[in-house]
Order: C-alpha cells, then structure tokens, then sequence
C-alpha cells in the first residue's frame, strides 16, 4: 500500500540517509508503544509483542519496502 511512497523517498534523500529516517521512526515507534505499556502496566513480554506486531503490519503495508 505504501512501498511506491517508501522507494520515491528513498530514491529522493538516498538510501544512507533513508536508512537513518528509517531507524530514528522505528525508535520513536517503539519507544511510543514503551511508554504506553509503562503507563498501563503492560508486562515486558506483552509489550515486545506488540512492538513485533508493529513490524510486521509495517511489513504488510509496505513501509518496510
């Protein structure tokens, strides 16, 4: 759904500075799912659960392209 998006962008900023984009947003994600799960009190098995489930709907939708 998203992958022609994802390799204009990498195409137009270059595949290095895609790459960093790229981990600084997986990081943020991440850390946004860490920070819920804190909040509510989501146990650490739980929580690295969903940050898979996360990667893989990227993956499905194509911003892993």
């Amino acid at each position: 759904m998203f992958a022609p998006i994802v390799v204009l962008l990498r195409s137009w900023i270059g595949s290095l500075e895609f790459t960093r984009l790229r981990g600084k947003a997986i990081a943020l994600h991440s850390q946004a799912i860490t920070n819920f799960c804190n909040r509510v009190g989501i146990e650490r098995t739980a929580r690295q659960n969903m940050i898979r489930l996360a990667r893989d709907n990227g993956k499905k939708l194509g911003l892993l392209a």
